[in-house]
C-alpha cells in the first residue's frame, strides 16, 4: 500500500509518471530522447544551426537587454548562451541531453568564448542548488512548451527563485494555429499524451505570467537560410519584466 503523498512536490512526481516515458521531455528520464534528437548534427533542424533567435537579438539591439548575468534554459547546443556571453552577459546555460551539452562546449571552444558556462542537468534542480541566481535574464527558447500543464507550477517557481527584481525573462513557444497540440489541459492526463509539445495563445501566456510586466508579445519573425538569425512565425516570443 503507497501513501507517499505529502507535498505539492509528491503530486507533482506523481503527475509526472501518468506520461508514458517514451513521452517525457522534462525530467531526468527525458535525457536519452534529447540525445536521440541531437546525435545527427546534420539533420535539417532550423535551431541547429549556430545562430541566436531574431526576437534575442531585437531585444538587445533596441537595448531592452543590457547584460549581467543570465540563464538559458534548455540551451541545446548552445547558440543563444554564446550570443549573449557576446553582448557582455555572464551565461549559465543548462540542458538535460549531454549530447547538446557537449555541442555547446565544443563551438564555445571553437569561438574562444568567454563568460558562458554549460550545466548538464534538471533546470528544476539546479536552480533550486548551485544555479541561485539572482539572474538578469531568464531565456527560454523553446523549453516551456515541452512541459506538461503541471509543471508550469514548478517553472513559476523557478522564475520566483531566481529572476532579479528588475530583471527579464524572454521566452519562444509553440503558438495555436501554428504547431503545438491544442488540447485542454485536462486531456493530458486522460492517455493523450503530450504530442510533441503544446501551443498557447497570446492570452494564455498573459494569464500564465501575469506576475511579470509585459514589454512585448509577438509571432517570432521567420528567417530564411541566409538570414544573420533564426526565427519561425508558428512561435510566439515574449518579453516580461520583474518589477
Amino acid at each position: 500500500m503507497d501513501r507517499n503523498i505529502r507535498t505539492v512536490d509528491d503530486v507533482l512526481a506523481l503527475l509526472d509518471g501518468l506520461f508514458a516515458p517514451e513521452a517525457d521531455r522534462w525530467t531526468q528520464r527525458g535525457a536519452d530522447w534529447w540525445d536521440a534528437f541531437y546525435a545527427d548534427r546534420s539533420r535539417p533542424v532550423p535551431f541547429f544551426a549556430a545562430k541566436p533567435d531574431e526576437n534575442l537579438v531585437s531585444y538587445a539591439d533596441r537595448g531592452l537587454l543590457t547584460g549581467g548575468r543570465a540563464l538559458d534554459l534548455g540551451c541545446g547546443p548552445g547558440r543563444n548562451a554564446l550570443y549573449l556571453a557576446t553582448r557582455g552577459f555572464e551565461v549559465d546555460a543548462v540542458d538535460l541531453s549531454p549530447a547538446a551539452v557537449e555541442w555547446a562546449r565544443e563551438r564555445a571552444r571553437e569561438m574562444g568564448a568567454r563568460g558562458v558556462r554549460f550545466h548538464r542537468g534538471d533546470a528544476f534542480a539546479l536552480t533550486a542548488t548551485e544555479l541561485r541566481g539572482p539572474y538578469d535574464l531568464v531565456y527560454d527558447s523553446g523549453c516551456f512548451h515541452h512541459l506538461p500543464p503541471h509543471r508550469r507550477i514548478s517553472y513559476l517557481e523557478l522564475l520566483e527563485r531566481v529572476l532579479a527584481p528588475g530583471g527579464c525573462f524572454a521566452l519562444t513557444c509553440f503558438a495555436a494555429g501554428g504547431m503545438g497540440s491544442e488540447l485542454d489541459d485536462a486531456e493530458f492526463y486522460r492517455g493523450r499524451g503530450l504530442q510533441g509539445g503544446l501551443a498557447y495563445t497570446d492570452d494564455s501566456l498573459r494569464r500564465i505570467f501575469s506576475g511579470l510586466t509585459e514589454v512585448e508579445l509577438r509571432r517570432m519573425v521567420r528567417q530564411g537560410e541566409d538570414g544573420a538569425w533564426f526565427g519561425e512565425d508558428f512561435l510566439w516570443t515574449g518579453l516580461f519584466r520583474r518589477e
